[in-house]
């Protein structure tokens, strides 16, 4: 597949220049603040690859000295070790792993986390099954066979919420999740071929759901059990909550969809304001007008972090895209003004009834004006400043640069 324009030809560019080979296997390490653990990650991916042409890429969101622990780990591990590092991100684990596959040349990527509980030993396990059938992605599950994760989510209440999670989200997907009975995993090896980049919309924690839910996949499995976190945080929390909630409707009902609900809470808003306004005897133009101004404002808060958020990397600063905003709804607003002047005092409908459905007359209009002016991508950077040089470690004693 190719990649989007703008995501990957930087990175591709950066790493055939560095004369990067390109290597059977890519594992993808997504980090933020694992320092403790990427020693003993390297060595045991190491001692698992051995028999392979491997490579192990970590696309790094730290904020402690993760990146210097990698640098010094790869000096002296005996595969290729290459990272990214990621100063300021905002498209989340996700994110990190699309830029982790693009920036691969390699036939197959295997994704997994950098806190040991995925066991790096599975690797050429799920490789293995990968190769030896017709899958697209191989599944290291936690609820198929013997697989468990008895230990690895800590108490009762995380093992619950993480089963009802994924018991939901393959009831959103029964066609989609076909055959995956762990489909929130973040340990898997793909067919880097068989990816679309272009549909992929970062932003959430689990990848494999936006790859599945965007695609349709032969997927296989293997169990495995989920290991107990011994060094650094957790990054579970009610935040990733949120994230993956969000990221389910998005894949559920797309982002139009998800436009609507926050357009139809606005609408709720604005309809109550105005009836506040009303009742407390002020004009009915006088309320639309209050109501849809401060609806204006916080339908634009919402969509910025409910509908667009995976495109805020892309697109032009905050205040531009909120004047853009805050300008185009007050001129729709302006031009639904005589819309509901005419239809009280001509027709004789009800103000707040008139109101309603002006607002639901201009959604059409409001959505395609915010995809396409609103949230376009920026102008394409050259490759040189829009992509940060990468650390590329030496294998033994031959450099890779």
């Amino acid at each position: 597949m190719e990649h989007p324009p703008g995501r990957s030809s930087g990175l591709t560019a950066i790493y055939r220049a560095l004369g990067t080979g390109v290597v059977k296997l890519s594992v993808i390490v997504p980090t933020s603040n694992e320092a403790p653990n990427i020693e003993q990650l390297v060595n045991r991916v190491a001692a698992a690859c051995r028999a392979l042409d491997a490579e192990i890429i970590f696309v790094d969101d730290s904020t402690d000295n993760t990146p210097e622990v990698i640098g010094r780990v790869a000096s002296a591990a005996p595969l290729p070790v290459r990272m990214i590092h990621r100063p300021a991100p905002d498209d989340g684990l996700s994110g990190a792993v699309l830029q982790g596959l693009l920036s691969s040349s390699s036939d197959y990527c295997l994704v997994m986390d950098g806190d040991l509980q995925h066991p790096p030993e599975l690797i050429p396990v799920l490789l293995a099954e990968l190769e030896g059938g017709i899958a697209d992605v191989v599944v290291a599950s936690r609820y198929c066979g013997q697989g468990s994760s008895p230990n690895g989510l800590g108490n009762v209440y995380r093992r619950i919420v993480s089963g009802g999670a994924s018991m939901l989200t393959r009831c959103l997907f029964p066609s989609r999740l076909r055959g995956c009975s762990d489909p929130l995993t973040g340990f898997f090896v793909l067919r880097r071929s068989r990816v679309d980049y272009g549909r992929l919309r970062p932003g959430g924690f689990k990848i494999l759901l936006e790859i599945l839910g965007r695609h349709r996949l032969v997927v296989s499995e293997v169990p495995f059990i989920f290991g107990k976190r011994t060094a650094g945080r957790s990054k579970a929390g009610i935040r990733a909550g949120l994230s993956f909630l969000l990221q389910l409707m998005q894949l559920r009902v797309g982002r139009a969809g998800v436009f609507a609900g926050v357009g139809a809470v606005g609408a709720v808003l604005n309809l109550l304001i105005m009836g506040l306004l009303l009742g407390a005897g002020a004009h009915y133009v006088f309320a639309a007008i209050m109501a849809a101004e401060l609806t204006i404002v916080s339908n634009f808060l919402m969509q910025e972090r409910l509908v667009f958020g995976a495109l805020l990397h892309e697109a032009n600063a905050r205040t531009t895209r909120f004047l853009h905003s805050f300008g185009f709804n007050n001129a729709e607003a302006l031009l639904r003004l005589p819309v509901l002047m005419v239809a009280v005092e001509t027709l004789m409908v009800n103000s707040v009834i008139a109101q309603g459905l002006t607002l639901v007359a201009a959604f059409t209009l409001r959505y395609f004006f915010h995809s396409k002016v609103v949230y376009r991508s920026r102008p394409v950077a050259p490759d040189s400043e829009k992509v940060s040089k990468p650390f590329v470690s030496k294998v033994q004693s031959d450099p890779v640069m």
